[in-house]
């Protein structure tokens, strides 16, 4: 394989690249105004911003068309809900409109009497609380009885049942005997909290009580309302809780709308974090391609980079927003990522460029600047792009809004720096090929007078070169990675240690791989000093032993009067409660119940008219029975069942109780469907790892075909997708360790980690393949000497591009670093450190060198003409009979000689 090349596309691709490297050269000004012509005119798009920002949690967390949005549609339209006089809130197919208090007790009970006395004033203060409001020109004030949702006898629902058995007596709750979970035939779970149990079920302690107000959200004029209201609660509660001087708890809150607000305020947080991001960017530029030569250093170069960069992001972004695309909270990442791919790129076209004969004319440098870094920055360019196209196969909204704006933004940063960056570089050459000065573009002197200070040296002279070479003088950096750090890696022992410090990554990596967690914790979207997060982490701690109250319900018309269908039915329950996830104690059906009162009063239920005839008896009895059925005429449409969950703590629990829930659903003999509002979540579970893989193997296969199209040997093709997959693995492995789970973000941020594994392996592997010499030592050396340093800077100023999401309140934003972070700092060790140790142990997969006759006339010395070889360049102002010596030495000492 090692002698089998595919360099049909990579050898006219670089061909095509030095003739637009030529034309840029020589036309600088048109490939530079233009670009930044569109770049205002596309950006207008931002316009469009405002209407095109989607915050919807749902729609971006949420596996597109999961099975629970079906669920839900099928509950919404057979069991709607009726929140005036029949309100029940474990029936409702939403979360409802609500707003919730958990009171801790800052002792060891928080059934007192001085602590329900501080409950019952929070109580009071939340019920008078008032909204003014202008509805069709009247002013109005709106109170919580006003929109409260209402049970039976046209009541508000009662926010505990704790404050309603005491009956404003605070005293009364050391008298009663409070039992759980079961309380005067309510439960308990979900409104007490930290409880600790003596004889008969009796509470003897409990540290958490959680109340819970319940608002009418049935009409859309109730729903505005009740929307008012709560938001004027979320503003005004902290300072009446203040004014309540409570000594005996301490209260946290929530509402049905605080996710989503503080989801949007959290995402909004980030913005005045751009700009930190490309000052650091900037500064990093332009200290890393500084020079101490007033002609050659590259600061200008190093900051028109990072502009470059933005002007792409300006103009994809823009176009997009012109086109109706989605700008969602995960887009919000896509600038850092752009910035830093573009400073890459960047540095890259400056090595190569410092690469090239200094004495050539700048159309001539252009050109072999392209050949060079052109090829190297597609290959990358190609297999980002087409990593997060790919991305855009997931279910989830966030990803694939994320996919769309950052591959299109990657195109564009690619256009942008072959046209307008190469653009300035031409234009900086120019400057340099007139020796003039960096910053004020006076003419200076090439050579200063040895009395001369070091001071004047670096700031009025330049333009100095490698007599030997005719290039560039080489950076301290770049001559580090060819003096030092290549013959350090390739010495035996070294490649040794290499290996087993790979093994202990590898091993790290796949068992991380095992211990990561699924799905994303919805308190993660709010920022980290939200009152959100106060509220969860409560709620995790008091009120995690009862899961959710779980629908159970007949999807088609089924006989209920034939006693083989009921039990049938009956099994089907009995599969449910016998589940590790369900507690059989709280269930509750009305077929149960039916058939208990038909024993009762002696009622034929095996005949379909007397079964419906009688159905208004037990709804007499039990009113909230009545939204359990949908019955239209003589037929029951649909029916449901509720089963009460427990002990769903964690993610993999809710994971395993919503899958086993369906899995029973599917296989009992009547047609089923579980659902619960949390179900919607919970979804992502059963698809995130699947479209994970799905993704990751999708873009590996993808990046294998363009790697081994694009760098000329099908070997080191493999190579880099070796070190593809070699790098997911890890970063996939640490991100348990750092306590990143697997979700819709950080499989954004996998999505990254493709494209960024082949950056850094295929910059290096293509260098190796394209070196002439015979010794993979040798060419390793070469490939790190010429490419080890731009690397680095990539690397680095990658990570400063997303450094300062570090620093955000976010989960979001600081995941997205934690990845990046990751996936730069894995991608550099294998470019640097594991593949070019692995190249040349496995991977003999370079060119071989191709010895002409003019090549061999060269290093000999038996040229017939010498003194037709023009040495101006290397020998200025020299002019004597020794050309044929020199020639000879010069060649004869190259270590590219054949």
């Amino acid at each position: 394989m090692a002698g089998f090349h595919t360099d049909c596309i990579e050898k006219p691709l670089s061909r095509g690249f030095r003739q637009l490297g030529w034309l840029i050269g020589r036309y600088p000004w048109w490939f530079l105004v233009i670009p930044i012509l569109v770049s205002a005119g596309l950006g207008a798009g931002f316009y469009f911003l405002p209407q095109r920002e989607a915050y919807d949690i749902e729609e971006q967390f949420t596996p597109i068309g999961g099975p629970a949005k079906k669920e839900r549609d099928f509950i919404k339209t057979h069991f709607p809900v009726n929140d005036t006089g029949q309100f029940s809130a474990t029936r409702l197919y939403t979360e409802g409109s609500f707003v919730s208090l958990i009171a801790v007790s800052l002792f060891d009970n928080v059934l007192t009497a001085n602590t329900f006395r501080e409950l019952l004033k929070l109580d009071e203060k939340v019920r008078s609380l008032n909204v003014s409001t202008s509805d069709l020109g009247k002013e109005e004030n709106l109170t919580f009885s006003q929109l409260c949702a209402e049970i039976q006898g046209l009541q508000c629902l009662d926010s505990n049942p704790l404050l309603s058995a005491v009956q404003s007596n605070p005293d009364k709750i050391e008298t009663i005997y409070v039992t759980y979970p079961m309380f005067q035939n309510t439960f308990l779970g979900t409104y007490l909290g930290g409880v600790m149990l003596g004889p008969e079920e009796i509470v003897q302690k409990a540290r958490a009580v959680r109340l819970v107000y319940y608002l009418r959200e049935d009409s859309g004029q109730d729903k505005a309302k009740s929307l008012l209201w709560i938001n004027h609660f979320i503003n005004s509660i902290p300072n009446e809780i203040s004014t309540l001087n409570l000594t005996n708890i301490e209260v946290s809150y929530f509402t049905s709308v605080s996710r989503q607000t503080e989801f949007e305020d959290a995402t909004k947080s980030v913005i005045p974090l751009y700009s930190i991001t490309y000052f650091v960017t900037i500064t990093f530029s332009i200290m890393s391609c500084t020079r101490m030569d007033s002609v050659r250093n590259k600061v200008w170069v190093a900051s028109f980079g990072v502009i470059s960069a933005g002007l792409a992001v300006l103009c994809s972004f823009g176009l997009l927003l012109f086109c109706g695309v989605t700008f969602v909270v995960t887009v919000s990442n896509a600038p850092f990522l752009i910035l830093g791919v573009g400073v890459d790129d960047m540095f890259i076209m400056i090595s190569s460029w410092q690469q090239t004969q200094v004495k050539k004319s700048v159309e001539e440098r252009m050109a072999d600047t392209y050949a060079e870094a052109a090829v190297s920055i597609t290959i990358t360019t190609l297999t980002d792009v087409l990593a997060f196209y790919i991305g855009i196969m997931t279910t989830f909204g966030s990803v694939q809004s994320f996919c769309i704006y950052t591959g299109t933004a990657l195109v564009f940063c690619f256009i942008y720096n072959l046209t307008c960056f190469g653009a300035f570089l031409a234009l900086n050459g120019r400057r340099e090929e007139s020796n003039r000065h960096w910053l004020v573009c006076k003419k200076v002197e090439k050579h200063a007078d040895s009395e001369r200070s070091a001071f004047y040296k670096a700031c009025c002279v330049g333009g100095a070169y490698d007599q030997t070479t005719g290039k560039e003088v080489e950076h301290l950096a770049t001559g580090f990675f060819h003096k030092y750090y290549g013959p350090f890696l390739t010495n035996i022992w070294v490649k040794i240690m290499v290996v087993m410090l790979y093994g202990g990554y590898l091993a790290s990596g796949i068992y991380g791989c095992l211990q990561v967690q699924e799905g994303i914790d919805l308190s993660n979207l709010a920022s980290d000093d939200s009152y959100v997060s106060s509220f969860y982490d409560k709620e995790e701690k008091y009120f995690s032993e009862y899961g959710p109250r779980v629908m159970v319900a007949i999807t088609k018309e089924v006989p209920y009067w034939n006693s083989d269908v009921r039990n049938k039915i009956e099994r089907c329950m009995e599969s449910f409660e016998n589940n590790s996830y369900v507690n059989k104690a709280f269930s509750e059906s009305w077929l149960r119940v039916y058939v208990t009162v038909a024993e009762r009063f002696n009622l034929d239920l095996n005949n379909q008219n007397y079964f419906i005839g009688n159905v208004s008896r037990l709804f007499v009895i039990f009113p909230e029975f009545q939204q359990d059925m949908q019955l239209e005429l003589d037929v029951i449409k649909a029916s449901r069942f509720f089963i009460q969950t427990v002990n769903v703590t964690t993610a993999v629990d809710e994971k395993n109780m919503l899958i086993q829930l369906r899995d029973i659903a599917k296989d009992c003999d009547i047609p089923l469907l579980v659902y619960h509002p949390a179900f919607i979540y919970f979804d992502q579970y059963t698809v995130i790892i699947q479209n994970t893989i799905q993704n990751v193997l999708v873009a590996a296969a993808a990046m294998f075909v363009i790697s081994i199209l694009l760098i000329p040997n099908p070997l080191c093709a493999l190579w880099v997708t070796f070190a593809i997959a070699s790098i997911i693995v890890g970063v996939t492995g640490f991100m348990s360790y750092w306590q990143v789970n697997l979700d819709s973000i950080s499989m954004i941020n996998l999505v990254i980690c493709i494209g960024f594994s082949v950056d850094f392996s295929a910059h290096i592997s293509y260098a190796y393949v394209s070196n002439k010499k015979p010794k993979a030592n040798d060419r390793i050396i070469d490939a790190l000497h010429s490419l080890g340093y731009p690397i680095l800077q990539g690397g680095l100023s990658t990570i400063l591009g997303v450094v300062a999401l570090s620093a955000s309140a976010s989960y979001i934003f600081r995941t997205f670093f934690k990845i990046i972070f990751l996936v730069i700092a894995f991608g550099m060790l294998h470019g640097l450190v594991f593949l070019p140790v692995f190249l040349t142990l496995f991977g003999n997969c370079g060119k071989k060198p191709k010895v002409d006759k003019s090549d061999h006339e060269l290093c000999t010395g038996t040229i017939k003409n010498p003194h037709s070889l023009d040495f101006s360049g290397d020998h200025q102002g020299q002019n004597d009979n020794s050309s044929h010596y020199k020639f000879q030495n010069r060649y004869r000492s190259d270590p590219d000689c054949p």
